[in-house]
């Protein structure tokens, strides 16, 4: 507030330090009204009237002081004095209803009686926080006055104002009392709980007796991008990053009952009365809609990604230690940014867990691990041969009706792959034209750089050559363990050409969450994804733009290995690529409606991606990223023409673990969404049918061709001997030629739809067809079936494929 001076009719001030008790001089106009003395008011003395309140005047004791406190009475005051020191005291004896010090600096030099030690002083008193506090300068300049004001002052006033002015202010602050922010019950801006509210509502929450509350749940709500936005923006971002959440979450309705704020920005959030699973879908569904809006804040277009901790207020006896349980959560979901809640442990503190020993499943793991072929031939072979016998001895002949169910199956998996070859002739071209205007379009290259350091930089310098006719971002999203001299490499890139920008994930172990962190930051329309080892076709984003704008949101690319004269594995795998993207995606997605997103090579909507994100729990995070968001209803488009070269494994070795992840990372989707996909309203008959057989069959189909050899067992058993079995039954032969003429039709379609560069490669297909028809489907099978074995287990270990070895083979060509 600014002060001013007044001066009287003389032209001289009336000085609040004066002494008031100067007689008053004659009124030449007193004689004139003879009524004056008929008046009994004006008999009144202003000193003795007491309607201004209690004042407490804080100073050292001297003439300042006791021409003040003299000031304070003449105007009506009750007044009483505390030197510094000694407000806590004072105040104990008598509440005041305001404050007025004196700013002893440049007065009393040698005292340590500063207005801002008084302010201090005032403040720290619980009962002077809302108390009103004037501060009286002798010298009021405005730096002066505003670091008062800054410190906690709520006027300051020159010694040089009129005593009318001083009482005026102290009645207007006794009429409107000052309160601190932090201590009013809601914020008056953003109309939240305050932090120390909100934990009143908690803990009122938490006494209510068990049988009146019924379930709960707390939940706090961190921002991802907070700490960049403060360094940006400064620290107003905090109410106004806290205001925009909670407008989302009262914009949903009735899932939550009452809203606080802490200083950190973080959104509080009671959920009173509701159980977990409720309150899970409601916190997704509150998370989702966050992360797929761009927000207003100082100013500035962001998007925010809501990190959720949360914890059921069942067992629940203090609010802060709840609320501090809560923001342990928070913190692990920000490792992740994938959106989900994230339901507090104690693990999460940190709590050591001394002489505790470790369960019985994790000692055992290991040996069981070591011994999975034999355990899959244990429960894949012998358990099935001994039902099928004792089945038998019981009069019910189950192995003979289990191999038709055999035949039947082999059968119904070749005549699949036949129709995914038919339907893939005439998938759906891309369309010629743009729906759109080009608009501007992000790349994100999600790297782990010491496995990644060799290929890189050849990498990065493919991107900046596409060719993109509108505005075009590379974000390099990667995640070291230590710092790299590659990383110089890159720096010196990026000064080079504004367009790479480099995003080191700290924390991070996962592709997932390199994506996550990098949906964010993109300032693109739509949002390709790229592993560390892909080089896209020039013309990759503006073809990619045709789909997205005739009204898809996610388009998935053909993935070419570009490697394949380093081993024989990487020609294998080059073929079966082809048969991969060129043949299966595109027949798959006209025979069921829906495509799938490979990992690599996909453009996403970067709104969809921003609300769908990946889950690095998730083994195969790519696949799950495409039920959810297929659940949501996306429209999910496949194209061959769309290509990007890789890097395929080059030992068998390699080519193990990478299939061995993708197996369970399948079988983990598989058992994650296909009933919620089967129940959902969103999929029609066909596509339920496609999940089906996407989701359900494959888990089913190892093991049942396994089933084979016990079926095979059993016959010689019951027939008394392998020699005594008909062979040539004519169901049998032809179910078998059929089978095995799948593997030589795929190949020859893959041929016939590879791209250029290997449908000259005619030595590696018929290399494919014969490799794939005796030993590659079997192998893929072994695989499927240890990684059944390894999610029993809880063998969730992510192995990376190794690439030095692969560049270096690239390289020598």
């Amino acid at each position: 507030m600014l002060t001013s001076h007044h001066n009287n009719a003389k032209g001289s001030p009336t000085a609040l330090l004066d002494d008031v008790t100067r007689p008053a001089p004659p009124d030449p106009t007193a004689h004139d009204d003879p009524t004056a003395h008929d008046d009994p008011a004006a008999h009144d003395d202003p000193a003795d009237s007491r309607s201004g309140g209690h004042v407490l005047v804080v100073g050292a004791p001297g003439p300042r002081l006791e021409r003040l406190t003299r000031t304070l009475r003449s105007t009506g005051h009750e007044v009483s004095q505390a030197p510094p020191g000694e407000v806590e005291r004072r105040m104990g004896q008598a509440q005041p209803d305001a404050i007025v010090a004196l700013d002893e600096q440049g007065v009393h030099e040698a005292r340590d009686a500063r207005g801002l030690d008084v302010i201090r002083e005032v403040r720290t008193v619980p009962a002077g926080r809302a108390l009103p506090l004037l501060m009286v300068t002798a010298r009021p300049e405005p730096a002066g006055v505003a670091d008062m004001l800054h410190h906690g002052a709520d006027d300051c006033i020159p010694e040089a104002s009129d005593p009318v002015e001083l009482s005026a202010r102290i009645a207007a602050k006794l009429r409107r009392v000052p309160v601190p922010v932090e201590n009013l019950l809601r914020d008056p801006r953003t109309g939240l709980y305050s932090h120390p509210h909100f934990l009143d509502e908690l803990d009122r929450e938490l006494q209510r007796p068990g049988a009146a509350r019924h379930g709960g749940v707390l939940a706090v709500v961190g921002v991802a991008e907070m700490a960049a936005l403060e360094a940006r923006l400064g620290q107003r971002v905090r109410r106004e990053v806290a205001e925009r959440l909670a407008g989302v979450a009262e914009r949903l309705g009735s899932f939550c009952d009452r809203l606080g704020w802490d200083e950190d920005g973080r959104l509080l959030m009671l959920l009173p009365g509701v159980d977990e699973e409720t309150a899970r879908r409601g916190l997704e569904k509150f998370a989702a809609t966050v992360a797929g809006t761009k927000f207003i804040v100082a100013d500035e277009n962001v998007r925010l990604t809501p990190a959720i901790g949360w914890l059921p207020l069942t067992g629940c006896a203090d609010g802060n230690r709840a609320t501090g349980q809560a923001r342990d959560a928070v913190q692990e979901a920000l490792r992740h940014r994938d959106l989900r809640p994230v339901r507090y442990a104690p693990w999460m503190r940190g709590t050591p867990h001394r002489h505790r020993r470790p369960p019985f499943r994790a000692l055992i793991r290991p040996a069981l691990s070591a011994l999975s072929p034999l355990l899959v031939l244990l429960l894949g072979v012998a358990v099935p041969f001994v039902l099928y016998q004792q089945a038998y001895e019981l009069g019910f002949d189950l192995g003979s009706g289990m191999y038709w169910v055999v035949v039947a199956g082999l059968v119904l998996s070749a005549l699949l792959i036949v129709l995914e070859c038919l339907f893939s002739l005439d998938a759906v071209a891309r369309p010629e034209t743009p729906g759109a205007p080009y608009p501007p379009a992000s790349a994100v290259i999600a790297a782990y750089l010491p496995n990644e350091a060799a290929t890189i930089v050849e990498t990065v310098e493919s991107f900046l050559r596409l060719d993109y006719p509108a505005e075009l971002e590379i974000v390099l999203a990667y995640n070291t363990p230590h710092p790299l001299p590659v990383e110089d490499t890159l720096r010196r890139i990026a000064d080079r050409d504004p367009r790479l920008v480099l995003l080191p994930v700290a924390g991070s172990t996962s592709k997932a969450q390199n994506v996550n962190a990098a949906v964010t930051r993109v300032r693109g329309e739509f949002v390709g994804i790229f592993d560390a080892d892909h080089h896209p076709a020039p013309s990759s984003f503006r073809d990619a733009w045709h789909w997205l704008s005739n009204g898809h949101d996610v388009v998935q690319g053909h993935c070419v290995i570009r490697n394949g004269d380093s081993s024989r594995v990487a020609k294998l795998v080059a073929v079966e690529f082809e048969a991969i993207y060129a043949v299966s995606h595109p027949g798959r997605t006209r025979l069921y409606g829906f495509g799938v997103f490979g990992g690599s090579n996909g453009f996403w909507r970067t709104d969809l991606l921003a609300r769908t994100r990946m889950h690095g729990s998730m083994l195969t995070e790519d696949i799950d990223s495409t039920l959810r968001a297929l659940g949501e209803g996306a429209r999910f488009a496949v194209d061959r023409t769309l290509i990007s070269r890789e890097l395929a494994p080059t030992t068998l070795k390699a080519l193990w673990n990478q299939r061995s992840r993708w197996a369970q990372g399948w079988l983990q989707v598989s058992l994650k969404h296909l009933w919620r996909g089967l129940r959902s309203p969103v999929f029609t008959e066909r596509q339920k049918l496609g999940l089906f057989v996407l989701l359900g069959w494959r888990e089913v189909q190892p093991w049942l061709t396994l089933q084979i050899l016990p079926i095979l067992l059993y016959s010689a058993w019951k027939a008394g001997g392998l020699q005594r079995l008909d062979w040539a039954v004519p169901v049998c032969v032809l179910a078998m030629l059929f089978t095995m003429a799948a593997g030589p039709v795929q190949a020859l379609f893959a041929w016939r739809l590879a791209v250029p560069e290997l449908r000259g490669r005619g030595p590696w297909f018929w290399s494919y067809l014969f490799v794939s028809t005796f030993f590659y489907s079997h192998f893929k099978n072994m695989v499927a079936r240890q990684a059944h074995l390894k999610e029993a287990l809880g063998d969730r270990q992510w192995r990376v494929t190794p690439r030095a070895a692969v560049a270096k083979a690239v390289a020598r060509r």
